[in-house]
């Protein structure tokens, strides 16, 4: 089950077109990462923070795909929809959907696509994800 997240385009992420910069969509993707996150309830329980500094692991990047369907512009209410995809071991996948929500019609799909992140260590040396926040993944993932 996909968790959602809502921002409004600001300026500030448009250019002079008038249209959202392509690399903002990634910054739209850490939201609803870290909303979904907080949805699993990781986020105080089981936050970054904690998983950083009292079990040693980081979630770099690894890989980042976003395929672009419709320009988003300034001041339009946008709708992520991220879910986990995919959890094995040291790789997690996150799954994502961005939509221009439209009022009294059907959002419109503007983009979508997914992250890889590698569980490591502070030496960059992969880890397996600690198991609460494993299984709190893997929950969301059969929901």
């Amino acid at each position: 089950m996909p968790v959602t997240s809502e921002v409004r385009v600001r300026y500030a992420e448009t250019d002079q077109m008038n249209v959202v910069y392509y690399a903002n969509y990634l910054v739209w993707f850490e939201i609803g990462r870290t909303d979904l996150l907080r949805a699993a309830g990781l986020s105080a329980r089981l936050s970054y923070d904690r998983l950083e500094k009292e079990h040693g692991c980081i979630l770099p990047v690894a890989e980042a795909r976003c395929r672009y369907r419709s320009p988003a512009r300034y001041d339009d209410r946008i709708l992520i929809e991220t879910r986990p995809a995919m959890l094995r071991g040291s790789v997690i996948k996150f799954a994502y959907q961005i939509f221009r929500a439209n009022e009294g019609a059907e959002r419109e799909l503007l983009a979508e696509g997914e992250t890889v992140h590698v569980v490591c260590d502070a030496r960059m040396n992969k880890v397996t994800l600690p198991e609460p926040y494993a299984s709190a993944l893997k929950n969301m993932m059969t929901e």
